[in-house]
């Protein structure tokens, strides 16, 4: 397994990050060990979470997901590089959620408990918070890395604009910046490429894409008629229908049918052809690959390494060119399966 520096910082982290959004949900604690066992033994130290994993709907589930990680991790502390988020509710209170100072404050307390640590290498905002001052959010991560309850911070989901605005507002008032971000990116969507990334390869920010196989639809495993059981699209507490709505379409079932036999010339599965596309891109850091079983995890440890040539590159590129555009170009095309 390879590693790189996360973006600008001196921190080096495995070239795949092992997403847990499935412990505690689509895995009990017992597989979840399992994969993050399978994951460290081939290389994948780089571990990303979230306080409201599962976010499977159910209020006392939240932070299940950091819970099963925190039993885990015990003597391994010092083998991984351990990310997690926060932002979206996680008790009836309104002020908890969002980037506040008192919700980032009482959040970082709560997964250290959780996961059994004392500091947390990477701490990133889940979604942008247009309520509250970007100079809080920043302020409020600043003092927990003077406090050492953080070592970096990072941002999911944010515009390009906005990751912009950050930046300059760090720079101007010389506090803690936001040194990585989480786009989602897959042959089926493509907008990061439009105009984030070259913020971020300009600015020297770590890119951690998720969902590089678009739910498993990417996979070829799902028919057109309706998604398997058990699988990402669902899933209850509004997982499912959220998955729906980004890739079941009719567009996404004929991509995969025009992918599929590059993937067949190349002599790979899908899932390698399509990760491997993902960590093609040099504006990409370490895309996040889950898991719901550790031999899920192969395609990926093959689609690292074992690169992908240049022409396969292009003739992916070449098929899903319409993916660069938003969601709402795609949305009018979309004829959706229920």
């Amino acid at each position: 397994m390879e590693y790189t520096k996360l973006g600008r910082t001196g921190l080096k982290v495995s070239r795949l990050c092992l997403g847990t959004m499935t412990f505690g949900n689509q895995c009990d604690v017992e597989k979840s060990h399992q994969i993050l066992d399978y994951a460290l033994e081939s290389g994948i130290s780089f571990l990303d979470t979230a306080d409201i994993y599962p976010a499977n709907g159910v209020a006392e589930d939240i932070g299940e997901t950091e819970r099963i990680i925190g039993e885990w991790i015990g003597p391994k502390r010092n083998d991984v590089v351990l990310a997690t988020k926060c932002f979206a509710p996680t008790g009836p209170n309104p002020w908890q959620g969002g980037a506040s100072r008192r919700n980032i404050r009482d959040s970082v307390e709560a997964s250290l408990r959780r996961l059994q640590t004392d500091y947390i290498y990477l701490y990133q905002i889940h979604f942008p918070d247009f309520a509250t001052p970007i100079d809080e959010t920043l302020e409020a991560l600043d003092d927990l890395i003077h406090q050492g309850k953080i070592l970096y911070a990072g941002c999911s989901n944010y515009p390009a604009w906005y990751l912009a605005l950050a930046i300059g507002v760090s720079e101007a008032q010389n506090i803690v910046r936001f040194d990585c971000v989480q786009p989602r990116y897959n042959l089926l969507f493509r907008e990061p490429e439009r105009d984030l990334y070259g913020l971020c390869d300009f600015k020297d920010i770590a890119v951690i894409p998720y969902n590089p196989l678009a739910g498993g639809l990417l996979t070829g495993k799902h028919s057109r008629e309706a998604p398997n059981k058990g699988t990402r699209f669902t899933l209850k507490g509004g997982q499912g229908q959220r998955y729906m709505d980004r890739y079941w379409a009719t567009v996404s079932h004929e991509t995969v049918d025009l992918i599929r036999p590059v993937a067949e010339e190349a002599g790979i599965s899908l899932a390698q052809l399509a990760i491997g596309w993902v960590l093609a891109n040099p504006s990409v850091t370490s895309p996040i690959v889950g898991a719901t079983s550790p031999q899920q995890l192969d395609d990926a440890i093959r689609a690292e390494e074992n690169p992908l040539g240049g022409d396969i590159v292009v003739a992916l590129n070449e098929i899903t060119r319409e993916f660069r555009r938003g969601d709402t170009d795609i949305q009018f095309r979309k004829n959706v399966s229920k």
